[in-house]
C-alpha cells in the first residue's frame, strides 16, 4: 500500500529546520563538545549525556568541525568559532604526534596517541574540514595546512598500481572504494574554497579511478572491495555494494561536474555513470514500503542486508531534494523526509538520532554517533535551503 504523503513541502521544510537547526546542532556543539578538553565527545546515550571512550579519533573530530564551519557559513547556526578552536586543538594533538609526517588515528583520554597508523579515510576529513575552515575564515594558515595534508596523502599513502592504500601500515590483503570516495570530496571541497587547480587536478584522478576501476562495467555499479590489483575481491555476483555509497557517488560526480566545467560529451558522461548509479540504488537498494535505505546488496542487485543505517537515508534524501527530480521522486522525496524523522530522529530524542534499525525498526546501538551529523546537516540543508 502506498503511504499518504503527511507534509507538503513548507510543512516538510519547517520540520527538518526546527529539529536540525533547533534541536541537532545545539544537543552536538553543547552536550556533545567537552570544553576542557576542547574537543567533540563521539557519543551521547539517549538521556544526550557523553559516553565515555578510551580513544577519541581523528575523523570523528574532522566531520564535526566541517558541519559546525558549514552551519555558520549557512547561518543556520553560529558555532564556527567553537570548531575553529576545535581545528586548532586538533592539529595540536593529532598531527605528527609521534614525530612521523601525517596524523595519528586517534588519542587517548592523556591527549597522547593512542593509535598511530596512518589511515586514508581520517586524513581525508580532516583536508575536508581544512576546506569548510577556510571557506568559513580563510585564514592564511588554514590554507597552508591543506596543501601539506594533500602532499602528505600522496607521501604516505599511494598505492604503486594507481589509487592509494587504505592505511598504513598496509596489511596487503584489499583496496577500499570508501577512503577514495571521501577523498574526492574532500578534495572538491579544498578547490572550492581556494580556486586552486592542485586540488582539482587530484579530484579528476579519483574521478577517473572510479570509472575505470571501482565501477564494475559487467553491473555498472560501484563495489567496496577489491586486490591489491584493483580487481573485484569476489566472484561476480558475490561482491558487496552498499546502495547509500551509491548515492554518495552519484552526488559527489555531478559536483565534480558542476565545479570542473564539464561541457559536451563528458558532462553527459558524467550525468550518465550519476544516474546509473543512483536509479539503481533508488530501485534495488531500497526499501520503498518503508522508505528506508538498506545497508547492503551484491552486484547483481540481490538484498544481502535489510537493516538501515541512518547515513545511508541522507545520502538518498540529498539527491532527492536537488530540485531536478521527476514528478515520482519528488513525492518519494516528500516520503522519505517525513520517514526520516519518524525513524530515525523520534522527537523523545530531542535532537539526537537512533543510527542503526533492523529490518523491524528495532534500535542496533545503544548510543548516538556523533559521526552522523556529517551526513545528517548535507542531507538538512538541502532540504531546508533548497
Amino acid at each position: 500500500m502506498t503511504r499518504e504523503i503527511e507534509d507538503t513541502t513548507p510543512e516538510k521544510q519547517a520540520r527538518w529546520r526546527n529539529w536540525l537547526f533547533g534541536q541537532a546542532l545545539p544537543l552536538w556543539s553543547n552536550a556533545g563538545f567537552d570544553p576542557g578538553r576542547g574537543l567533540y565527545h563521539e557519543r551521547l546515550d539517549w538521556a544526550s549525556r557523553p559516553v565515555a571512550m578510551d580513544a577519541l579519533r581523528l575523523m570523528v573530530q574532522a566531520r564535526q568541525i566541517s558541519t559546525f564551519c558549514r552551519a555558520a557559513l549557512d547561518g543556520a547556526y553560529d558555532a564556527g568559532i567553537q570548531a575553529l578552536s576545535c581545528l586548532d586543538t586538533v592539529k595540536n594533538l593529532y598531527h605528527c604526534a609521534d614525530d612521523q609526517p601525517g596524523w595519528v588515528f586517534s588519542i587517548a583520554a592523556t591527549d597522547r596517541p593512542a593509535q598511530t597508523k596512518r589511515d586514508l579515510y581520517a586524513h581525508a576529513f580532516i583536508l575536508f574540514a581544512y576546506g569548510w575552515a577556510i571557506r568559513y575564515a580563510n585564514r592564511p594558515e588554514d590554507r597552508a595546512m591543506a596543501r601539506q595534508i594533500a602532499g602528505d596523502i600522496d607521501l604516505i599513502f599511494t598505492a604503486p598500481n594507481g589509487g592509494f592504500m587504505d592505511a598504513v601500515p598496509d596489511e596487503g590483503v584489499l583496496r577500499s572504494q570508501n577512503p577514495h570516495m571521501h577523498l574526492l570530496e574532500a578534495y572538491l571541497v579544498v578547490f572550492e574554497a581556494t580556486g586552486d587547480s592542485f586540488y582539482l587536478e587530484r579530484a579528476k584522478a579519483l574521478v577517473d579511478l572510479a570509472r575505470t576501476r571501482l565501477i564494475d562495467p559487467r553491473s555498472g555499479l560501484l563495489l567496496e572491495f577489491f586486490g591489491q590489483d584493483w580487481h573485484p575481491l569476489k566472484s561476480f555476483g558475490e561482491n558487496q555494494v552498499q546502495p547509500g555509497h551509491l548515492f554518495e557517488w552519484s552526488w559527489l560526480l555531478r559536483d565534480y561536474g558542476r565545479l570542473a566545467g564539464c561541457k559536451s560529451d563528458e558532462a553527459e558522461s558524467l550525468a550518465r555513470s550519476s544516474g546509473k548509479l543512483f536509479e539503481a540504488g533508488f530501485a534495488s537498494g531500497c526499501d520503498h514500503a518503508r522508505c528506508v535505505v538498506l545497508d547492503s546488496m551484491t552486484d547483481t542487485q540481490v538484498v544481502l542486508e535489510h537493516s538501515a543505517r541512518i547515513w545511508a537515508q541522507t545520502e538518498l534524501l540529498r539527491l532527492l531534494h536537488t530540485g531536478e527530480q521527476t514528478p515520482e521522486h519528488t513525492v518519494k522525496a516528500t516520503l522519505f523526509a517525513t520517514s526520516f524523522l519518524e525513524q530515525f530522529a523520534p522527537l523523545s530524542l530531542k535532537g539526537g538520532w537512533i543510527d542503526h534499525i533492523d529490518a523491524d525498526g528495532d534500535r542496533l546501538v545503544e548510543y548516538m554517533p556523533a559521526s552522523s551529523l556529517y551526513h545528517i546537516y548535507g542531507a538538512g540543508r538541502q532540504i531546508i535551503l533548497s
